[in-house]
């Protein structure tokens, strides 16, 4: 590992379990890989792992609604409210983050603050976060009410540093393994949350342009958030707060939860092209 922060996470990959569980993790995918509907049918599956993933990373923030419904919605077989209410803001912003995930892999490396951003602009924008704030971290003014079980968000004042510390992991994808990056990431956008609202939804779609873009997932058909969901949202929530108190023990048991979460992310996967060669998606 050359660069200073892949040098920083080289010992987070030597805690117990980590690499066995990132191999586990590479494995399952590797092995979506191989779906005979991945030979010709790619982008089909791919979107619907858009669909999925979009109503899974609603529901982690609390809002259910029929994976029929999300997918309607995402092909423009039904229309969005012109009033919606609170819900269908949220998932219209799940929705709109997870489509906007597919675009930003290929400028990940070229360009990671800016994906960062338009993450933000995609997710915040149905709700209703003035204009000003998209994709800019929130000021001492703006208050955020969003994963209370993880304590106080960072201060307003150290919001821009612990952003540029995002921004040099999302740097590091390739000498450090895709998976782990993504966790990382997730668990900092999380905890930092850098914006008034939508941090949650942000840092789900993160974690999936990096797996996407870092090669760990390259067909896009993995559905990391419906890996979290697997787990339930209790577990998903503890582990986050455990990465939150800063030990080793924390930060273990939250990447030893994501590498498990990617496999269930793959084997959901499999779902989604078992529905494509089938024709249960359209």
């Amino acid at each position: 590992m050359s660069s200073p922060v892949a040098a920083s996470v080289e010992p987070l990959l030597r805690l117990p379990g980590v690499t066995d569980a990132v191999a586990a993790a590479r494995e399952a995918c590797t092995q979506l890989r191989w779906h005979q509907a991945l030979r010709r049918r790619i982008p089909e599956a791919a979107a619907e792992s858009r669909v999925r993933g979009a109503r899974e990373t609603a529901f982690l923030d609390g809002i259910q609604f029929p994976v029929e419904t999300v997918r309607d919605l995402s092909r423009g077989a039904l229309s969005w409210r012109d009033d919606p209410l609170p819900d269908e803001q949220v998932l219209r912003g799940a929705v709109q983050v997870t489509a906007e995930a597919e675009h930003l892999r290929a400028v990940l490396s070229a360009a990671p603050r800016q994906v960062v951003a338009r993450l933000h602009t995609a997710a915040a924008t149905p709700l209703r976060v003035e204009a000003a704030a998209l994709g800019r971290p929130r000021g001492p003014e703006a208050v955020c009410a969003e994963l209370v079980e993880l304590g106080e968000p960072v201060a307003a004042e150290r919001v821009a540093a612990r952003l540029d510390g995002i921004v040099e992991l999302l740097r590091a994808v390739g000498p450090v393994p895709a998976g782990v990056v993504g966790a990382l990431v997730h668990a900092e956008m999380a905890v930092v949350r850098p914006f008034e609202r939508g941090n949650g939804l942000v840092a789900r779609a993160l974690e999936r342009v990096v797996v996407q873009a870092g090669g760990l997932d390259p067909t896009g058909v993995a559905v990391p958030e419906a890996g979290h969901r697997s787990l339930g949202q209790t577990a998903y929530v503890g582990a986050l707060a455990a990465y939150a108190t800063g030990t080793q023990d924390g930060v273990r048991l939250w990447l030893l939860h994501c590498c498990e979460a990617m496999v269930a992310a793959a084997a959901e996967g499999t779902r989604v092209a078992d529905a494509v060669l089938a024709g249960r998606t359209a």
